[in-house]
């Protein structure tokens, strides 16, 4: 898909030449939608994929095939004239791809494209990604290309991907590659998708590249993502200050698999999860007066000094 960059480096060319984004399947001949691109799209957070063409119909489909409301992430269904007849000789594969269009004159079909799309206000589609990049993790089920979507939004970014690794703290966490010429903070990224995505959609690293690696067919080759590091202590971070303090840093860094954490360095924010906050907790109970600690408690206070903090209040300190 066209990044509103790239629409912004490709319109004062060819002065006059009316340019398009399309967007279809081989199995709906060629391009099933368009959008002629504007000086609007230079500056939205996506450049929509537009409406069907001529004698083709486009539907964002719920799991019981029921129309979503406009700004409702979907599946993307397409039929009309253009659509093929089937795969030659994959019948479990038809009747999963090829069905009956309750939508369409008798006897249409519509086809299940795979992807993710949801409706603008304008009439327009937009592209959210993969509709197989559903993933689930800690029992929540995760849209990768809504999560796309968002990071997409944010002034800062030209392009994103958001993958799911095992490689990291906690066994399975996302992780989002991004490309821009300006690159804020883990926080100020963090702090834009809070108003856009539940927490469990907020990636727990965000990687910086100069470009997303490309497949042959130039989709984003995963594979080749690079693994996060994680609790890399930021710039003039600190250090323990007390005994306790080294204590607790280093059941962080125990529980987390990091050789070190600052003082000041949020537990979510290197790798961690609500399952590894429950080790953590463990860890810590020799230190703390029974009941003295909950996991509210270390809910609410993420850092290794707050933590401590809250130990030496329960052992009767200042």
């Amino acid at each position: 898909m066209l990044s509103p960059a790239s629409a912004a480096r490709l319109l004062p060319h060819l002065e006059g030449t009316r340019f398009l984004h399309v967007y279809g399947p081989t199995e709906c001949t060629l391009f099933a939608t368009c959008k002629p691109i504007e000086a609007a799209d230079t500056v939205r957070p996506t450049v929509p994929i537009g409406r069907p063409i001529a004698n083709t119909r486009a539907y964002v489909l719920d799991e019981d095939l029921a129309p979503l409301p406009v700004g409702v992430p979907g599946q993307l269904w397409l039929s009309g004239d253009g659509l093929a007849r089937e795969y030659l000789n994959r019948p479990e594969l038809n009747r999963e791809r090829f069905v009956p269009d309750p939508f369409g004159p008798p006897g249409s079909r519509m086809y299940r494209t795979g992807d993710l799309a949801r409706w603008l206000p304008h009439g327009d589609l937009e592209f959210l990604g993969r509709g197989d990049d559903q993933v689930k993790i800690r029992g929540y089920r995760i849209e990768l290309g809504e999560v796309d979507a968002a990071l997409a939004a944010h002034s800062a970014v030209r392009a994103a991907a958001t993958v799911v690794r095992d490689d990291v703290p906690g066994g399975k966490a996302l992780v989002a590659y991004l490309v821009g010429d300006h690159r804020p903070g883990d926080t100020d990224l963090r702090s834009h998708l809070a108003f856009r995505l539940p927490a469990h959609m907020i990636p727990a690293a965000f990687v910086w590249l100069d470009e997303l690696p490309l497949t042959a067919n130039g989709k984003v080759d995963r594979r080749a993502l690079p693994a996060p590091r994680f609790g890399a202590r930021s710039e003039g971070g600190d250090g323990p200050r007390t005994e306790l303090e080294r204590q607790v840093l280093a059941a962080v860094a125990d529980t987390l698999g990091l050789d070190g954490a600052g003082a000041d360095e949020d537990f979510f924010e290197l790798g961690g999860n609500s399952l590894l906050l429950v080790d953590l907790f463990t860890r810590l109970e020799s230190l703390v007066p029974p009941g003295g600690l909950s996991l509210v408690d270390l809910l609410e206070n993420r850092s290794g000094a707050r933590i401590a903090a809250l130990i030496e209040r329960s052992r009767g300190g200042a």
